[in-house]
């Protein structure tokens, strides 16, 4: 009974988008591990920009160094 978690930052990703993950992800087990779909569970959490870090940095300050 596989459990896969993603999570991404909250930045807008659509319905569609996310339905798209689950059913990528769920195919990948199924092709990958040969895991049923049935029994496959697939979360999306959504994390504010403010909660995530990339090398000791909040993920905007980290995004404006490298832009710059």
């Amino acid at each position: 009974m596989p459990y896969i978690n993603i999570k991404i930052t909250r930045e807008g990703a659509t319905r569609a988008q996310k339905a798209q993950l689950i059913a990528g992800v769920t195919e990948l087990m199924v092709k990958v591990l040969d895991k049923s779909p049935a029994t496959t569970f697939v979360v999306i959490d959504e994390v504010e920009l403010e909660d995530w870090g990339i090398g000791g940095l909040p993920v905007d300050e980290y995004r404006a160094q490298l832009n710059r």
